[in-house]
């Protein structure tokens, strides 16, 4: 594993301070591993009220939508025919770097594990 990127779900469970998250972040923490967040996963959690510093601050980086991140996604979207372009692009996000992903959905993103098989996707 080369880091963890976080999908929506995930950050709900951070903002909560859920058990589930909180040994996430200790893991996280003792490997010392770097945390990516796509740019369409902020899109989607943040609503104007939410604890975003917090959150936000454990990231490494907060990973913009290119041009090409986004036909890798819309290409795994044909391929596995999967359902939502977040959830895609969070996957090709993490395929990128060998990421693990942490997320909430994931019988959704198991669908498009199809299309990379080289990430690994556990329930945050």
């Amino acid at each position: 594993m080369n880091g963890v990127t976080f999908d929506t779900g995930a950050l709900i469970g951070l903002e909560r301070r859920t058990e589930r998250m909180k040994a996430v972040l200790a893991r996280i923490a003792a490997r010392q591993l770097p945390v990516t967040i796509p740019a369409v996963v902020v899109a989607e959690w943040y609503r104007g009220q939410r604890d975003w510093r917090r959150v936000l601050a454990l990231a490494e980086w907060v990973e913009p939508t290119t041009e090409a991140l986004a036909r890798v996604a819309g290409a795994a979207l044909r391929a596995t025919a999967g359902r939502n372009a977040i959830d895609a692009i969070v996957m090709a996000s993490a395929a990128q770097r060998g990421d693990v992903v942490y997320t909430s959905d994931v019988p959704d993103l198991q669908v498009l594990a199809r299309a990379f098989p080289e990430v690994r996707i556990l329930g945050a």
